[in-house]
């Protein structure tokens, strides 16, 4: 179904008092909703690779200063550190947020940076965005169930660089825009990150070797000229599963996704990449 989304303008005081009001009902929550969250940390891995995925540290982007992306670093080390090694059990679910906890400058956590309604701005742990998207996607690429994931809002940079289908991140923000998995397998599953010189690295990782792989693509992409002016993308996000014959034996709908375009839907892809630099993923 076509969704029409425009840009939502809100006071201060009302931003400030809605994130107050939806974290409390997030950590109900997470005490009264009958989960089993995921919380112990192997330090020996899990001997198969299910799928892993690396994406770059540092990017040239317009308008983003560059000691934002290397506090951003800061700032995935000390959220990587948390998530290393967590297992996940048959029946138990991953909560991205309850196992990184608030960033905080006492915790280490540095001014990132932060996509705010489709503005580039500074806030303390920003960046990390960049771990929910490679998780999410790592797990697109298993058999694990994403049972809660918000897209992005705003599309803020073109096409040009990109290496994944459009809509196809996870955005967070603590502590209500989650990103949870559940595994409803009957083996455990493990999630490994690392940081390098260069690369932001995961892993799923689990005790027998994966009997599917999976291909994510798009279908029905489009723009939209909305009434108040803006342009608005839309697409869906779909997977072929195969089997160890490399036989097609699935192809499931997965997400679909609408975001506010916050460049100029018709440029040509030399001059997006000249304005922008390398787009994110």
């Amino acid at each position: 179904m076509r969704e029409s989304l425009k840009p939502i303008h809100r006071s201060r005081a009302r931003i400030y008092l809605g994130i107050k009001a939806f974290r409390l009902r997030r950590y109900f929550q997470w005490i009264l909703d009958g989960k089993a969250y995921a919380k112990k940390k192997q330090e020996e891995k899990l001997p198969h690779v299910i799928f892993t995925h690396a994406t770059p540290l540092l990017r040239k982007l317009k308008d983003v200063e560059m000691w934002l992306q290397h506090n951003k670093v800061t700032n995935l080390r000390l959220a990587a550190d948390k998530l290393n090694g967590i297992v996940l059990r048959p029946g138990e679910t991953f909560s991205y947020w309850r196992l990184i906890g608030r960033t905080t400058r006492h915790k280490g956590y540095q001014d990132g940076m932060v996509l705010f309604h489709g503005k580039v701005t500074a806030g303390v742990g920003g960046g990390l965005c960049q771990l929910s998207n490679l998780i999410y996607w790592m797990t697109l690429h298993s058999p694990l169930t994403v049972t809660e994931r918000y897209r992005h809002s705003y599309d803020v940079f073109p096409d040009a660089g990109r290496t994944q289908p459009f809509g196809t991140g996870a955005t967070c923000f603590y502590n209500y825009l989650d990103l949870q998995i559940r595994n409803d397998t009957q083996q455990t599953y493990q999630l490994a990150i690392r940081l390098t010189e260069s690369h932001l690295v995961g892993e799923w990782r689990a005790e027998m070797p994966p009997i599917h792989t999976y291909e994510i693509y798009e279908r029905n992409h489009w723009i939209t000229r909305e009434y108040w002016g803006g342009y608005v993308r839309h697409n869906e996000i779909h997977r072929k599963v195969f089997n160890q014959q490399d036989e097609l034996v699935g192809d499931e709908w997965i997400t679909e996704n609408h975001a506010i375009m916050m460049y100029e839907p018709l440029l040509e892809q030399g001059e997006c990449s000249a304005k922008t630099g390398e787009a994110a993923n």
